[in-house]
């Protein structure tokens, strides 16, 4: 028999297990203040960390992570029903560097307007898991790439946060890494996926300026979603869905803070483990 807590460790546990995120292949490297922040992170432990690992799988669109819906996985009902969930892993990377005023950014694409689904929106570099890749991390650096032609060597990565769960119940490992020297990297995005490659400051999706919301409902539950208005170099980006969600949820732990508005999550019912002999039904 296996407890309601021994079936959501298979659910919701990240394949790059907390503790090993430093890249042995780089040095931390940066300004004094990313080197701090790197400590920081690497410290940082996500929700449900346990020791099994299960690997399932589940089909969604061309293998990017854009979606309208996404919320941390532990407060859906698929975290009642694991052994019905049968999700397929993806990976985005949240690349963190310093910009020339000293604030924390994040690097950010916009799809390309030819691509069939979610053309045009704005998302962070990732997607599926290839049978290949050893971990989550390697699976964001990889896609990250390949997307807009960031070498994995300039990325130091430091940690994972809870997975969040798509729309079409894609299961999104959101990885932070820290890009010690911006000048190294040269963005050549695939124009088969990218139309481009652009910044936006981290702290940002804290902040209730150039912020809006709506309400919707999903799986019989209201909830928030968060749209960004943001404009650089003359060119203005909507940033909403799944990655306002991942980037709120990645600037509250640099930042160590609640957001100034409230996220509103579906208020979902999970069960509560009694003993280790409690089963789902």
């Amino acid at each position: 028999m296996v407890s309601i807590l021994k079936r959501l460790s298979i659910s919701l546990l990240p394949t790059t297990t907390p503790g090993k995120f430093m890249d042995s292949s780089n040095s931390i490297g940066g300004s004094k203040r990313l080197v701090a922040l790197a400590q920081q992170l690497r410290l940082y432990k996500p929700p449900f960390s346990f020791d099994e690992i299960e690997e399932r799988r589940i089909e969604e669109s061309d293998g990017k992570v854009v979606s309208q819906v996404g919320f941390p996985e532990s407060a859906t009902p698929i975290a009642e029903h694991p052994e019905k969930f049968i999700p397929k892993r993806a990976a985005v990377l949240i690349c963190i560097f310093e910009g020339d005023s000293g604030d924390l950014r994040v690097i950010l694409t916009k799809r390309s307007l030819r691509l069939s689904t979610h053309s045009g929106e704005v998302a962070l570099p990732g997607g599926k898991a290839d049978e290949g890749d050893k971990d989550d991390a390697e699976t964001a650096k990889r896609e990250a790439n390949e997307e807009i032609g960031l070498d994995p060597s300039l990325v130091n990565v430091v940690t994972v946060l809870e997975p969040f769960l798509s729309k079409h119940l894609l299961r999104v490992v959101p990885v932070i890494g820290i890009l010690n020297d911006k000048q190294a990297f040269r963005p050549d995005p695939n124009p088969a996926e990218v139309e481009a490659v652009f910044d936006a400051p981290l702290e940002m999706f804290l902040k209730d300026e150039n912020r809006r919301e709506e309400e919707r409902e999903w799986m019989g539950h209201k909830y928030l979603i968060h749209f960004f208005d943001y404009e650089i170099d003359h060119k203005k980006y909507m940033i909403w869905g799944l990655t306002a969600g991942i980037l709120i949820r990645a600037a509250s732990v640099v930042y160590q803070r609640s957001p100034a508005f409230v996220e509103q999550n579906p208020k979902f019912k999970l069960l509560q483990a009694t003993n280790e002999d409690t089963v789902l039904p």
